[in-house]
């Protein structure tokens, strides 16, 4: 048993409300038990307590022991002199504050079956803890929970975006061009696609929008893969120095090492080449990329636009100067959907609350349900424990859950915890 499960306990009144009484026999009733506090001091805020019939407002503060309060050595510091009650299960000793004075104590009964469910969940070894659970919550409370999760989610996303708005001087173009970029890293090399997109500025590109040889030449001379000293280049790989020497002088551009780029254990298909060629693509097909997406009403519209077809080159290569067998480098139809649910309708939702547009917030909303359920461990877990995905925004949910929750051993501040926690024992 921990503090933090204490402090679940007196959070959510979880705790024998009636004959309460201080450690010297003082009538106690929790009227309101006060806002929890994430930073230094007390534990919650502004609680209201009536102690023999006289209210107090003011904090209050719980341990394990007693004892732990100088153990921390609050009978020291100022800040804990506006403590009305001290909250612990084992009360074995008296405490002060700093003018010497007695704080009230008040030992926290509950049930007992809640410690026993709390430690069975945080000692589970499972990998989705709550598996055994979850046939025995209702299946409204499970939706509920998911819609709370995803909006937590995209609202994450939209403070990473205003973020990077901010440095690009409120400029949403250049902000969704550097997050597309990120993204189209497709996590191991998110990095340095990110650092692509901020080394290259998208007004450089936008003045070469109809030549896809130049935007190419632009992007992999920036990624500093026009560095290779390799003894045979093909005419293709000329041509791009050739193009980048002239546009790098022009503009004053500086490449990146290439060295940041990751090869290994990558399948082919998404080597960082290959995606620069398909980010090139999509670059030189679509101009104003983000003004097209907020005029894309349709599922299927915004698809097409990341639709674009690589040059002729890499349809039998994966890497310059190395011929492969001929292979479409397409962007496939998942992929595309991985950029829709990561960049796209966070971007509409981050929009839409930047303008205070509640329609479009809907719109990017409305676009989770209709993109089919991301494939993954994680997913496969949720099914396997009783939650299978309906679509997007399901999935979405779900890593949520997973990253924000169940790797941190946050069972007391998830939902389906509580409701786990809360149930009557059989």
């Amino acid at each position: 048993m921990t503090e933090k499960f204490l402090q679940y306990i007196w959070q959510n009144k979880l705790f024998a409300a009636q004959n309460l009484t201080t450690t010297d026999g003082q009538n106690v009733e929790v009227i309101d038990a006060g806002r929890p506090n994430s930073d230094a001091g007390p534990d919650f805020f502004n609680a209201k307590i009536k102690i023999d019939g006289q209210m107090w407002a003011g904090n209050v503060e719980l341990h394990l022991r007693a004892s732990d309060w100088n153990k921390h050595k609050h009978s020291t510091d100022k800040a804990y002199d506006s403590v009305i009650l001290h909250v612990v299960k084992d009360a074995d000793m008296p405490v002060f504050n700093t003018q010497k004075q007695p704080v009230c104590q008040m030992c926290l009964n509950y049930p007992s079956h809640l410690e026993k469910q709390y430690e069975e969940l945080i000692f589970n070894s499972r990998k989705t803890r709550c598996e055994q659970y979850i046939s025995n919550i209702q299946s409204i409370h499970i939706r509920t929970c998911l819609s709370a999760l995803l909006t937590e989610r995209l609202s994450e996303k939209t403070e990473f975006i205003e973020t990077i708005l901010q440095s690009n001087n409120n400029n949403w173009e250049e902000t969704f061009y550097i997050t597309l970029a990120r993204n189209f890293g497709f996590g191991l090399n998110a990095f340095p696609f990110e650092q692509l997109a901020k080394s290259t500025p998208l007004p450089v590109l936008a003045k070469h929008k109809n030549s896809l040889s130049q935007i190419e030449a632009i992007l992999f001379g920036q990624a500093g893969f026009l560095a290779s000293q390799a003894a045979q280049k093909d005419e293709y790989v000329l041509k791009l120095e050739q193009e980048y020497a002239f546009l790098k002088h022009k503009f004053s551009l500086a490449s990146m090492d290439n060295s940041q780029w990751k090869l290994l254990r990558v399948r082919p298909v998404n080597f960082p080449t290959v995606r620069i060629a398909q980010f090139a693509a999509i670059i030189h097909q679509s101009s104003k990329l983000f003004s097209k997406i907020l005029q894309s009403a349709a599922l299927s519209d915004l698809q097409q636009l990341f639709a674009a077809k690589v040059s002729g080159y890499w349809e039998t290569h994966y890497l310059l100067n190395e011929p492969s067998p001929r292979r479409s480098k397409k962007l496939g139809a998942d992929a595309v959907n991985t950029i829709l649910i990561n960049t796209v309708v966070p971007f509409l939702f981050a929009y839409g609350k930047h303008t205070n547009d509640n329609a479009l917030q809907d719109r990017a909303l409305s676009l989770f349900e209709h993109i089919p359920a991301e494939k993954n461990s994680t997913i496969t877990e949720w099914a396997r424990a009783g939650i299978p995905a309906q679509n997007a925004g399901d999935t979405q949910a779900l890593l949520q859950l997973k990253t924000r929750y169940c790797d941190r051993n946050d069972c007391l501040r998830c939902r389906i915890g509580y409701k786990i926690l809360s149930r009557q024992p059989v």
